[in-house]
């Protein structure tokens, strides 16, 4: 089935939910006892809701060009509980500006939002850079405790002038800070400015040359306190990174349930990942002349497994209904147990979910991938059956476990 041309809206908190009546939670007393419900993710914090809409303003003239020419992957981005039977690709969602974007293009649209952000906070926006766009976290640690020793120098002796002039060719300035993105930002940001400054000669015989330095700025000097807050938050920064897209989606009762045609993202690998294909496949030319044992088999078959970067799973309820979403292969099945229970009317109810053949997922620490649940799979759902009886007595009319918005956007699964 062809996508939807319209564009998905990011996934948002459910609305809070009534409490179960007096009748009900009597019912379901003594299932509650070993019911763990695991805690639900938190809510944006004010400070990211402050830069999502500050983001969101600055690329209010990029969105609206965009609108009169939208690339092709933009146009056919799938919609919530559209009527196809897998999804078009992987999505994800950018967490300054809540946009949703294809996986190719996810790092396009982190870039774009910070730069958007540099004119509402430009050390905050440096700061992203140097964590989000520089890959080697061990390079980072370093760059960033250099850095801040920089600042707390002349935090701790500001009437040193030494401590208030950068040498850029200092080979440790070189080696651990120059040569990573948004460094270079983040000390101008903060108060410095680039001077062509005198400095001794090398030898006897030699005069002053000159040599370019950063310079704090005089004024900067009065706010000492502002170059410590900007120290403490550039060790303390963690790389933006886009949220993977669920893609909820709920289908009615259909016999097509395991059928899953799954787009070319589900299966694409890195170049790393393509490396260690091709040096498997070596290994497994070596080893086919030798007596494999069970336990070496189990391990190829893990092996097979943890290729896969994504998967699309299928929840079937016993009513027919069909919930389905997006994961990463190696989150956790209590990452899905949650999931389910954000659909449910009512999330205290006990359930389980049984994987293919009928076996329960009782440890929910495993990630899919270890579980065989990759790159797709149609899992069922099993509620306690002795509190269901009793809530079903109680109740006075029959009504499905799932939220009533979820229901109304039920699809057909062709």
């Amino acid at each position: 089935a062809r996508a939807p041309r319209e564009k998905p809206k990011a996934e948002v908190a459910p609305k809070p939910r009534q409490a179960p009546t007096d009748e009900a939670q009597r019912a379901a007393a003594a299932a509650l006892a070993r019911l763990e419900v695991k805690p639900k993710g938190k809510a944006p914090s004010a400070s990211q809701e402050t830069i999502r809409n500050q983001v969101r303003k600055e690329l209010m003239a990029e969105a609206a060009a965009s609108e009169k020419g939208l690339s092709t992957e933009e146009k056919e981005l799938p919609q919530e509980g559209a009527a196809a039977p897998s999804v078009s690709g992987v999505y994800f969602i950018c967490p300054l500006t809540g946009t949703v974007v294809r996986k190719d293009q996810k790092e396009k649209q982190l870039r774009e939002a910070i730069e958007a952000y540099f004119s509402v906070d430009p050390v905050a926006a440096s700061i992203m850079e140097i964590h989000t766009f520089n890959k080697d976290r061990e390079k980072v640690r370093v760059c960033v405790e250099t850095m801040a020793k920089y600042l707390d120098n002349i935090y701790l002796h500001p009437e040193e002038e030494k401590y208030r002039k950068i040498k850029l060719q200092n080979k440790v300035f070189q080696e651990r800070i120059s040569c990573l993105e948004g460094t270079h930002k983040f000390f101008q940001a903060v108060g410095f400015e680039t001077k062509t400054l005198p400095v001794p000669g090398q030898g006897k015989n030699s005069w002053y040359t000159t040599e370019e330095f950063y310079v704090l700025k005089e004024e900067v000097l009065s706010r000492l306190e502002d170059l410590k807050e900007h120290k403490e938050q550039l060790l303390s920064s963690e790389p933006v990174r886009a949220q993977l897209h669920r893609q909820l989606a709920l289908f009615q009762p259909s016999p097509a349930a395991a059928r899953f045609e799954l787009p070319h993202d589900f299966f694409s690998l890195t170049a790393e990942e393509l490396r260690r294909e091709q040096r498997l496949r070596t290994e497994a030319v070596e080893k086919a002349a030798m007596l494999r044992t069970r336990a070496m088999r189990e391990k190829d078959e893990q092996r097979e497994m943890r290729k896969y970067n994504y998967t699309l799973l299928r929840v079937r309820f016993p009513d027919g209904y069909i919930l389905q979403g997006t994961f990463y292969a190696r989150e956790s099945v209590s990452v899905l147990y949650n999931f389910v229970r954000e659909a449910l009317r009512d999330d205290w109810l006990p359930f389980e979910l049984l994987g293919p053949g009928g076996l329960k997922l009782t440890d929910e620490n495993l990630a899919f991938n270890e579980c065989g649940l990759v790159p797709s799979a149609l899992l069922s759902l099993a509620w306690d059956a002795a509190v269901m009886a009793d809530v079903e007595a109680a109740a006075e009319e029959q009504r499905s476990p799932l939220r009533p918005e979820l229901l109304a956007r039920a699809q057909p699964l062709s």
